[in-house]
C-alpha cells in the first residue's frame, strides 16, 4: 500500500497544480464549460483517489467544493472571484494535508463553511409550486441510456479500491441495471480470495451525460477496461426496431463475428443477398467493406497508440540511468583512447561502434530528463495574482516558449530565482493603475515569461512594462551604501549589475515583499550554480528584462580539454567562440594593457597561469580561447589544446566550496582528473585586472 500511496500523492501534486492553472484560467473565461469540467474533475479525482488510500480528511474537506462545482456545471451556481479566490485557499489546504502536515483548522472550517452556504436548497426543501429557472434547467436535460462494461484489474482489492462503491456512485446518476458477469471466474481449487474475477454490465439512465459516468471511473480508469455507449435516448424513434439480438451481442463483444456467421451459415450474406437482387453494384459492395476494414484498423491503430503513450517512472531511476550513462562515457573515452595507441583495425571498429551506441544511449537517457519549462511558468499565474491583489496592482502574466525543454535539475533550481525577480518586477517596476494612467499606459500592468533554444543552451526572458531602471537612483543608492567608491565611473550595464551585490536595494521602506537587500544577489549565485549567467536590460519609462542563460543539462556536456603547467583543465564547450595563437612577443605586449584583438575588437585578456599563480616559463606559443561571458567576450590563455570531449561532471567536496573558479570535476578517459573551469566567476573575481 506504501507504494500505491506514493503515487497517489505524485498524481494528487499534479492534480493540485493542474486545477490551480484551470482555476486561475476560468477567473479570465467564468462561461468556458471545459474549463469548470476540468476543475470537477481534478477535484473528484483528488476526493475520490483520496478516500482509497486513508486520506479521510481530503474526502470530507472536498466534498462540499466538489458539490459546488457539480453544481457550476449544471448551471445552478456562478463562477465568481470569490469562489475561485476560496478554492485557490482550498488547493493550499489540500496540499498541506497530502504531506501529511498540520493544518489551520480556522481556515478549513471557514473554508467549509463557506462552500456548503453556495449549495442550493434540496428540491424537497423547496416552497411554493411555481418550477425555479433551476426546475426548468434541470427538467429540459435530456435523459440518455448507457451500455458500461466495467472490467476492473484482478488486483483490484489489493490496490484497496472496492467496486461495490463505484456501482453505487453510479446508481445515484439514474436508473440503473447491473449484471455481473461471472465467465471469468475459475475453478474452486484456483481461486485467489485477493482477486477479483467478476465484471459487471451496467445499463444506465441518466441525464447527466457520459462525463458523469467517466468521472466516478476517473482514477481507476488506466488499469480497468471501460466501455462506455450510448443505446438509447429521448430522440429515440418509439417505431424504430431495436438492435437484433446478434447485433447487441457483437456490439457488446460477446460473440465474435465467427461464430456468428456459422450459427447463420445457411443464410446468404447481404452483399450476396444485394448482388444477386441486382438493386446494387458488386463495385459498391466491396467499396463499402474496404471501408469498413480500413476504418476498423485506424481505430485499432489509435487504440494501440494510446496504450503505449507513457509510462510513469520515478525520478530517482532516471538519476541512476543518467549515472550509469556517464560511467560508461568515461570507460568509452577511455576505450578511445586506448584505440589509438593500438593498430588493431577490428579493436577501432569496435570502438567506433561503442561511440556511437554510448553517444545514442546518453542523448536518450538525457531526453528523459528534460521537462517543458511551461510546468514552472505555470506555476506563477498563482504567485502574479495573489501578490499584484496585495500590493493593489492590476498584473496579468503572458507566457511564450513554454514547450522548450530544459533539464529536471535546471527547472527545479530556477523556483526561488524566478520568484525573486517576479515578484521584484511587480513590486519594484510595474506601477500603481493611478500612475500608469497618468504617464498614458494602461491601467493594467504586464509580466511575460519567454523562453527559447540557443544552441545548446536555454534562454530565459522575463520581462516587464513597468517603470524600469534610473540609473541615477541606482548609482546613488550604492555610493550611499559603500558599494562602490563615489569617484567611481560605471557604465549604464555595469550600473544595473550594482542590484546584483549583497545588501543592495532601492525601496524606500522595508515589506515582506521587499526591502531588505536580500534577493538579488541569492538569484545571481543560484544561477552562476547552475553555471548560468544573467544580464539586465532596460529603458527609464518602459519597463525592465531580466535575460538568463542556462545549460540544457548538468549532468554530461561537451568540453574544451586545455593543458595548463602540464595540468588538464576543462572549459564549457557552449561558452567557447573561438581559439587564436599568440606568441610569447605578443602575449607580453597584450599583458601591458590586458586586452588582445579579436575581429578587429580590443577585448578583455587574461592568463591563466598568472591567475592560477603557477611559476615557470611560458610556452612560445600559448593559446588564447575566445568566451561569451554576460553579453561580453573574453580572452583566456592557456598553454595549449588538447581536444574537445564529452565530459561527465562530478561535483567537488564541500572543502572546496570557498573556491570559486571550478564549477566541478570529471574523470578523464586515462584515468586522471580535470577541473572543470567556472568562466564567469574567473572574470568576476579578476575585475581588478584592467579592462578598459
Amino acid at each position: 500500500m506504501d507504494s500505491y500511496k506514493q503515487t497517489y500523492m505524485e498524481e494528487a501534486y499534479e492534480r493540485l497544480a493542474e486545477l490551480e492553472s484551470s482555476l486561475l484560467e476560468l477567473e479570465n473565461n467564468p462561461e468556458d464549460m471545459d474549463l469548470i469540467d476540468r476543475v470537477f474533475r481534478a477535484m473528484h479525482t483528488i476526493k475520490g483517489s483520496g478516500g482509497m488510500f486513508g486520506f479521510d480528511d481530503i474526502v470530507s474537506f472536498t466534498h462540499n467544493i466538489e458539490t459546488v462545482f457539480d453544481c457550476i456545471r449544471e448551471g445552478k451556481i456562478p463562477v465568481t472571484k470569490d469562489i475561485i479566490t476560496k478554492t485557490l485557499s482550498a488547493c493550499d489546504q489540500i496540499r498541506l494535508m497530502v504531506d501529511e502536515e498540520a493544518t489551520d483548522n480556522e481556515t478549513v472550517l471557514a473554508l467549509v463553511q463557506f462552500f456548503a452556504g453556495l449549495l442550493p436548497e434540496e428540491p424537497g426543501e423547496k416552497t411554493g409550486t411555481t418550477l425555479s429557472e433551476d426546475d426548468t434547467f434541470i427538467s429540459s436535460k435530456k435523459e440518455i441510456s448507457y451500455r458500461i462494461r466495467f472490467k476492473p484489474p484482478i488486483e483490484i482489492f489489493v490496490m484497496g479500491i472496492k467496486p461495490k462503491l463505484l456501482l453505487d456512485e453510479l446508481k445515484e446518476l439514474g436508473e440503473a441495471r447491473i449484471v455481473p458477469l461471472t465467465d471469468t471466474v475459475p475453478p474452486l481449487d484456483q481461486i485467489d480470495p485477493e482477486s477479483c474475477y467478476l465484471y459487471w454490465d451496467i445499463f444506465l439512465t441518466t441525464s447527466r451525460g457520459e462525463d458523469a459516468i467517466r468521472d466516478v471511473f476517473i482514477f481507476i480508469e488506466d488499469e480497468s477496461e471501460i466501455s462506455i455507449e450510448e443505446i438509447d435516448s429521448e430522440d429515440t424513434d418509439y417505431d424504430e426496431e431495436y438492435n437484433k439480438l446478434g447485433e447487441i451481442l457483437l456490439k457488446k463483444h460477446d460473440l465474435s463475428p465467427e461464430d456468428l456467421e456459422k450459427t447463420l451459415a445457411r443464410q446468404r450474406r447481404l452483399g450476396e443477398l444485394l448482388v444477386a437482387s441486382e438493386v446494387i453494384a458488386p463495385e459498391k459492395i466491396r467499396s463499402a467493406l474496404e471501408e469498413q476494414t480500413h476504418v476498423k484498423q485506424l481505430r485499432e491503430k489509435r487504440k494501440n497508440q494510446a496504450k503505449l503513450s507513457s509510462i510513469r517512472v520515478g525520478s530517482e531511476k532516471l538519476d541512476a540511468l543518467v549515472d550509469l550513462v556517464g560511467e560508461l562515457v568515461t570507460i568509452q573515452a577511455r576505450l578511445q583512447q586506448y584505440t589509438t595507441s593500438d593498430e588493431s583495425q577490428e579493436l577501432l571498429n569496435i570502438s567506433e561502434e561503442v561511440e556511437r551506441l554510448t553517444t545514442g544511449l546518453r542523448d536518450n537517457a538525457m531526453s528523459m530528463r528534460m521537462l517543458p519549462i511551461g510546468t514552472t511558468f505555470n506555476k506563477f499565474n498563482r504567485l502574479v495574482r495573489d501578490l499584484s491583489q496585495s500590493l493593489g496592482k492590476d498584473v496579468t502574466l503572458t507566457t511564450y516558449g513554454g514547450d522548450t525543454e530544459l533539464d529536471k535539475t535546471v527547472i527545479e533550481s530556477l523556483d526561488d530565482p524566478m520568484v525573486h525577480i517576479i515578484r521584484n518586477c511587480i513590486d519594484h517596476g510595474i506601477e500603481s493603475p493611478e500612475e500608469r494612467e497618468k504617464t498614458g499606459k494602461n491601467r493594467q500592468g504586464k509580466v511575460h515569461l519567454s523562453a527559447n533554444h540557443s544552441g545548446d543552451s536555454v534562454i530565459i526572458k522575463i520581462s516587464d512594462d513597468g517603470a524600469g531602471l534610473d540609473s541615477e537612483v541606482i548609482l546613488m543608492k550604492a555610493r550611499d551604501k559603500g558599494i562602490i567608491g563615489t569617484d567611481t565611473e560605471l557604465t549604464e550595464k555595469e550600473i544595473f549589475a550594482l542590484i546584483f551585490e549583497p545588501g543592495f536595494s532601492t525601496a524606500e521602506e522595508v515589506t515582506d515583499v521587499s526591502g531588505r537587500g536580500v534577493g538579488m544577489d541569492v538569484v545571481r549565485k543560484n544561477l552562476e550554480n547552475l553555471r548560468g549567467t544573467i544580464d539586465i536590460e532596460s529603458k527609464k519609462g518602459h519597463g525592465t528584462s531580466i535575460v538568463l542563460k542556462l545549460p540544457l543539462t548538468l549532468a554530461i556536456i561537451d568540453g574544451l580539454l586545455v593543458d595548463i603547467a602540464n595540468e588538464n583543465y576543462v572549459i564549457p564547450l557552449s561558452t567557447v567562440e573561438k581559439c587564436v595563437e599568440i606568441t610569447r612577443k605578443e602575449a607580453d605586449t597584450a599583458r601591458e594593457r590586458n586586452i588582445i584583438k579579436y575581429m578587429g575588437k580590443a577585448v578583455p585578456y587574461l592568463s591563466m597561469r598568472d591567475i592560477f599563480e603557477i611559476p615557470g616559463e611560458k610556452p612560445e606559443i600559448e593559446k588564447v580561447v575566445f568566451n561569451e561571458v554576460n553579453g561580453e567576450i573574453v580572452g583566456l590563455a592557456v598553454d595549449r589544446l588538447v581536444g574537445q570531449n564529452q565530459i561527465v561532471i562530478k561535483k567537488m567536496s564541500r572543502i572546496y566550496e570557498d573556491i570559486k573558479h571550478f564549477s566541478g570535476a570529471t574523470i578523464l578517459g586515462d584515468g586522471t582528473v580535470a577541473l572543470v573551469l567556472d568562466i564567469p566567476q574567473i572574470v568576476d573575481q579578476n575585475k581588478h585586472i584592467s579592462f578598459n
